[in-house]
């Protein structure tokens, strides 16, 4: 079944997916801010990227399997791709972000991660064969300039072949998370591939921090969230339900709506909302760079949504019932 592509219907697709990519920016940029408090009680990065998974895949099993249970059937030829998006998009672009983060400054780590626009955009045009407007690459460039002030990479910059690797392996994994979104998208309902892709995820980060060598004395323990105290199981169940299940729906429900291009970009206000966060709630000042930063990177990602034209439905619609 084919959406149809009247003007006016695209532009409602392309307000939906809008609204779905800046919410889902929103989500998942409030994960830094409310993780780190775990990590300085004593979690490792990895240990809170595998609790985050496997408690937000627990979550969205029950949810979904009692509220729209038909979405969660497979067939077997979609398994494929859905392991491949669980591996790719949720496990390998945690664990390699983290290694990343582990070996490089952070704004460094960021920026590698966030290089992923340029990969869906090469990938787009020149495997695809689809030519992309000339804006669309002026508002990407734009975007990534801004990035570079929001996460001020010049700070305490140094290099280190492994984290520098593992940064550029996380922009590849993002960038085909994106991609095999889309694709995914268009084949079976976002909220079922989404839920199946947790469970694989989690699974996979579970190799790397294993449930029974975690600290679980330490949930109780209070820490600190701005000017509240908070046990550490609240914000770990907090990363789980609006950072991860809530945030991964929103931008996989975005991909029925936009184009991958498209998509990717406006994730980029992802970085803005998590400074934006780590100011009012723990205290981080921004510079005026970074005020900058953002103004700049979010003019870019206008420039995108503004370039995009024709129709904004998947790149493979839903098979007819």
């Amino acid at each position: 079944m084919r959406l149809d592509t009247t003007p006016r219907d695209a532009a409602g697709h392309r307000a939906r997916g809008t609204a779905y990519i800046l919410l889902a920016s929103v989500a998942f940029g409030s994960s830094g801010p409310l993780a780190k408090p775990a990590m300085q009680a004593g979690f490792s990065p990895m240990q809170v990227a595998a609790l985050r998974a496997g408690l937000a895949a627990l979550v969205l099993l029950a949810v979904v399997g009692a509220v729209m249970p038909g979405v969660l059937r497979v067939r077997r030829e979609q398994w494929p791709l859905l392991i491949a998006y669980g591996l790719t998009g949720v496990a390998a672009v945690q664990a390699l972000f983290f290694v990343a983060v582990s070996r490089l400054p952070v704004g460094v780590a960021m920026l590698l991660e966030y290089t992923s626009p340029v990969l869906v955009a090469l990938w787009v045009r020149f495997v695809r064969g689809t030519r992309l407007p000339g804006r669309s690459w002026v508002g990407t460039g734009l975007a990534l300039v801004g990035l570079v002030l929001v996460a001020q990479v010049w700070s305490g910059l140094r290099l280190d072949v492994v984290g520098l690797v593992a940064g550029i392996g996380a922009a590849v994994c993002s960038a085909g998370y994106y991609l095999l979104g889309e694709r995914g998208a268009g084949r079976q309902h976002p909220i079922g591939m989404v839920t199946w892709g947790m469970v694989v995820g989690a699974a996979g980060l579970f190799v790397v921090a294993p449930p029974w060598a975690m600290p679980f004395e330490l949930l109780d323990e209070a820490v600190l969230f701005g000017p509240w105290e908070s046990p550490v199981w609240v914000l770990l169940v907090a990363v789980a339900v609006l950072s991860t299940a809530l945030a991964y729906s929103l931008s996989l429900s975005s991909l029925r709506h936009l184009p991958s291009t498209v998509a990717s970009v406006l994730a980029l206000t992802e970085p803005v909302v998590a400074t934006l966060i780590a100011w009012l709630m723990l205290g981080e000042v921004l510079s005026p760079a970074q005020i900058t930063g953002m103004v700049v990177l979010l003019s870019g990602a206008a420039l995108v949504q503004v370039a995009s034209r024709g129709p904004v439905t998947p790149a493979e619609p839903l098979p007819t019932k």
